[in-house]
């Protein structure tokens, strides 16, 4: 989390693009194309030419986007900048297709009528993030999104809720997808089955998760029901994407956008997978690269085309991360649970565990997760955060020490 733990909830954290490289070894069987000098301007679109990563006119960009039935739009979800070239990228789009719907990975379907009702004027904004459960379905800093929220009340834009309920994600992941029953899947289909390459990469996602945990790899069931998880995740967007897209004729041909985390999108193994096997063939993927190091490891095939963004100096040092992915805890359940500790973080160094719930901070009760991320930004570096830590039948005191700012 910002300036405070990971701001995601559970398994989340893996294909949100919170942290996820935009290419790797395992993501593609083409062969990584020699650094280009297509890489060396920010604030331009690039495009693969065969192996050749090339600067492209941002109207022949937009226009190819335009053309299709669904454009998915990357990001990392901690990245301001992502999310200022998301606006762009859609006004831009909304100036060639009026008829835009916009699809919203950080809403689940249960808050829909709230997004109907922001588009429409109804709610505050203070409204709209309480009503819509902001703090506890996404949980990254709202006026990250702000921006593009504000452009579809606007332009009055339909809004889409892409996702599902975490719950729902979690108990795949424990029990698998054929023990859930069809009932409480939140009408989400079964998935296609994932590529050879997408089953790969999330192979080592799921191994990443297992080691943020401590935990050693188990039974193949593990990952057969971590799999089950993230392609019910895919598949739920993609579901909700192809509901807005018209039959073939019809007078009025919305252009259906996809906001989400670049791990869904990239070489089309993730939501257009899925999207493929609903009958929607026309999508297009578009993706920013941060940094000039980010836009040399791309591939052909990673999406149709790339934005280098301009790189930021350096802001002065934050104080550091908790190091701990934080969920609610059951109904009547004090605290709120640590689902993981990352490695090396203050979390691992002061003695927190995956399981523990936190039940107090600095003495005052905590009951969700927007007052740990609070607590967490207002210590000062150099200071003491006492918790009080509920394992199993036990109640812990642990303190955590804030290093000095360099």
């Amino acid at each position: 989390m910002a300036a405070g733990c990971f701001r995601r909830i559970g398994l989340a954290l893996f294909l949100t693009g919170a942290g996820v490289a935009l290419a790797g070894p395992a993501a593609s069987g083409a062969e990584r194309p020699q650094p280009a000098q297509a890489c060396s301007e920010a604030g331009r679109w690039l495009a693969f030419d065969g192996k050749r990563l090339l600067g492209v006119p941002a109207g022949g960009v937009l226009a190819d986007a335009a053309a299709n039935e669904v454009v998915l739009i990357g990001e990392q979800h901690d990245v301001e900048d992502h999310h200022r070239w998301q606006l762009q990228v859609l006004a831009a789009l909304h100036a060639q297709r009026p008829d835009l719907v916009i699809g919203f990975e950080m809403f689940p379907r249960r808050v829909q009528p709230v997004l109907d009702r922001w588009v429409s004027g109804q709610l505050s904004l203070q409204d709209f993030f309480a009503q819509a459960e902001w703090e506890k379905v996404w949980n990254f800093p709202p006026q990250l999104y702000l921006p593009l929220f504000e452009f579809a009340r606007i332009n009055r834009i339909p809004m889409v809720a892409l996702n599902v309920d975490q719950k729902l994600i979690r108990a795949i992941s424990e029990k698998g997808g054929q023990a859930v029953p069809v009932a409480e899947r939140d009408g989400v289909g079964r998935a296609a089955s994932p590529p050879t390459a997408y089953r790969e990469f999330l192979r080592e996602m799921h191994l990443a998760h297992l080691a943020g945990r401590n935990q050693a790899p188990g039974r193949q069931g593990s990952f057969e029901n971590f799999l089950d998880a993230q392609l019910t995740w895919d598949r739920a967007m993609a579901e909700a994407l192809a509901r807005r897209v018209a039959p073939a004729g019809s007078p009025q041909r919305p252009l259906v956008v996809g906001i989400m985390g670049s791990g869904h999108i990239r070489f089309g193994h993730g939501v257009a997978h899925q999207l493929r096997d609903l009958g929607v063939t026309r999508v297009a993927s578009l993706l920013p690269a941060s940094t000039k190091e980010e836009c040399r490891s791309l591939q052909p095939g990673l999406a149709s085309a790339f934005f280098l963004l301009p790189e930021k100096p350096q802001p002065a040092p934050e104080p550091p991360r908790l190091g701990v992915t934080l969920e609610e805890g059951e109904k009547g359940e004090m605290g709120v649970r640590i689902a993981q500790v990352s490695a090396g973080s203050l979390a691992e160094k002061s003695g927190l565990l995956a399981a523990d719930r936190i039940v107090e901070m600095a003495g005052r009760p905590v009951t969700g997760t927007a007052e740990v991320l609070a607590a967490v930004r207002r210590q000062p570096p150099g200071t003491w955060l006492p918790l009080k830590v509920a394992r199993k039948d036990a109640q812990l005191e642990i303190l955590v020490r804030f290093p000095a700012r360099p």
